[in-house]
């Protein structure tokens, strides 16, 4: 059996208990850091000084206490995406969903159990675009025995003037460092950019985490096969890849096995993207540099994938098994209670007082969702009327031909609201997230919050609900909870709603989520303490 040599964690960014339960705490600040490793004019917005920020290591049945302290003049809040948060909804994260934002030189812990997961997750700022530079990694070990150079919150109000779309950003990084391609160089470190050192003969675990905000991304090693383990925090059915794709809040364990010669080998980092969208084009690099490799040796280089490389990715993705195994069973709900076409669409609202007259939206069912000003999750706790209404539709009020064709006019306009769609707790829920091509196809991560879910099936054109549903996938479907919805094409998902509260369902992508690209379900409590949603934390924020 190989031995894992280390772990090691790659954050991919854009820059612009079988053994007793252990308590792990740890602090967050939030400040101003100047840098030049991004050719940075203004200070951005870090925890604890670091960009990337601090990687959280818990064991899987570990309670983590997190206290957050914000010395920004921005409200924070910090998400820790893929984590369960079982009846601790409170500790969620998302600003208005969950809880009112932390103000500044305001202080609240995060608190919550991790139960039943292992691997790698991360955590990130969900208010606007502060998550371009708050960000991290969570390493969660099994039990035992098995940047941006400009103020990213000023690129958004510009957008938010003009009504259309926020300026790419310059390049893309690679643990904050985006190496010799880009205009912007690593002026912290060598030129080249992030260095992996390693071992002939040894077998390292990457831990891949897409923390970019608009894009996915391929990711390749000269000369090197991956062989993927683990994605969103579930084991996966191993395989061996050359190049791999991640979407925006996925995270992807592979092995790397240094079985080549002695020299430097590239590491890339570059945009997917098959449908006619503007995006940052440049490509990322690191290094695999082998133990006794001299100073003056060449580096053996890499051709990414072109950027509509669609093949590519739908290979990849289509590998995708859960592992499926006694000890890990897939538990797939075999019916559902709820059966719900979404549909993501881009479009177009008028705007007074934009220069153009019109505004880009993005909404679900042809619903753009207004951000309340009071958590969602208090609402509902307290009973609180006039914050949101329970009557999300389950399917769009329009029905035509979504990818193709000429759509209905007024399918370009969307209606708005805070509308959240009622589960019992305990119910089957299946989702179909269908594409469309308003304005433009195009990839879409969608991420849902206190749940995984299996992806059942997925498909190009619209969903046909009779004969697609006879080629769902129950015995293996991979388990996620941030899945891409591919570009004029469809995702099916099935998950349990046995998580009482509110739970965020967005597109990870944040100039679409900036737009209204989201949603949100509300669990109810079922019977007794055990199904019910815990009271909310004393240090909660107010609004």
């Amino acid at each position: 059996m190989e031995k894992w040599a280390r772990v090691l964690v790659l954050v991919i960014c854009l820059s612009p208990a079988m053994v007793e339960c252990m308590v792990r705490q740890y602090k967050f600040n939030i400040v101003m850091k100047n840098t030049t490793r991004l050719c940075a004019t203004k200070p951005i917005v870090t925890v604890n000084g670091k960009f990337p920020g601090p990687t959280l290591v818990a064991r899987e049945g570990d309670t983590v206490l997190v206290k957050v302290a914000n010395h920004v003049k921005y409200n924070v809040s910090i998400h820790w995406h893929g984590i369960r948060q079982l009846r601790t909804g409170w500790a969620d994260g998302p600003a208005y969903i969950t809880q009112c934002p932390i103000k500044p030189g305001q202080n609240f812990i995060y608190n919550f159990t991790i139960t039943g997961q292992r691997g790698t997750l991360w955590w990130h700022a969900h208010i606007l675009w502060l998550r371009a530079t708050v960000h991290g990694a969570i390493v969660i070990l099994p039990k035992r025995g098995e940047w941006w150079k400009s103020d990213v919150e000023a690129v958004v109000n510009e957008a938010l003037k003009s009504g259309f779309v926020p300026n790419v950003s310059d390049t893309h990084t690679i643990n904050g460092h985006p190496g010799p391609l880009s205009t912007c160089s690593s002026k912290s470190s060598s030129k080249d950019g992030f260095t992996l050192k390693v071992k002939r003969g040894k077998t390292y675990m990457l831990r891949i985490i897409n923390a970019a905000l608009n894009e996915e991304l391929f990711f390749k090693i000269a000369k090197h096969r991956l062989t993927v383990v683990e994605v969103d925090a579930t084991y996966v059915k191993p395989f061996k890849t050359n190049t791999m794709v991640i979407a925006p809040g996925q995270t992807t364990n592979v092995l790397l096995t240094a079985d080549r010669s002695t020299g430097n080998y590239l590491v890339s980092v570059s945009p997917f993207m098959d449908s006619p969208i503007e995006v940052d084009n440049v490509t990322a690099t690191a290094t695999v540099q082998y133990s006794g490799t001299l100073a003056s040796s060449p580096t053996t280089l890499i051709n990414p994938p072109p950027q509509n490389a669609t093949p590519v990715a739908t290979n990849f993705t289509d590998s995708l098994r859960s592992l499926n195994s006694k000890l890990y069973p897939t538990n797939v709900p075999l019916t559902a209670d709820h059966s719900l076409l979404f549909t993501i669409s881009l479009g177009i609202n008028p705007c007074p007082t934009c220069p153009s007259g019109n505004r880009a939206v993005a909404g679900i069912n042809n619903v753009s969702f207004i951000m309340p000003t009071t958590s969602l999750l208090q609402a509902h706790f307290f009973n609180l009327s006039g914050v949101f209404t329970d009557d999300f539709p389950g399917n769009p009020p329009v029905a035509f031909n979504y990818t193709g064709g000429t759509p209905p006019l007024n399918n370009l306009h969307t209606m708005i609201g805070t509308r959240l769609y009622r589960l019992a707790y305990n119910s089957t829920v299946q989702v179909v997230l269908q594409g469309t091509g308003l304005l433009a196809p195009e990839n879409h991560p969608i991420h849902l919050h206190g749940f995984n879910f299996f992806v059942v099936g997925r498909g190009l054109g619209n969903f046909d609900p009779k004969k697609d549903p006879k080629k769902f996938n129950f015995i293996d479907p991979v388990e996620r909870n941030t899945i891409g919805v591919p570009s004029g094409g469809w995702s099916a998902i099935r998950f349990r709603a046995d998580n009482p509260g509110v739970w965020f369902l967005h597109c990870h992508l944040e100039v679409h989520t900036m737009w209204g690209l989201k949603m949100a379900f509300v669990v109810d409590n079922g019977k007794g303490p055990d199904e019910s949603l815990l009271p909310p934390p004393s240090d909660l924020p107010t609004c």
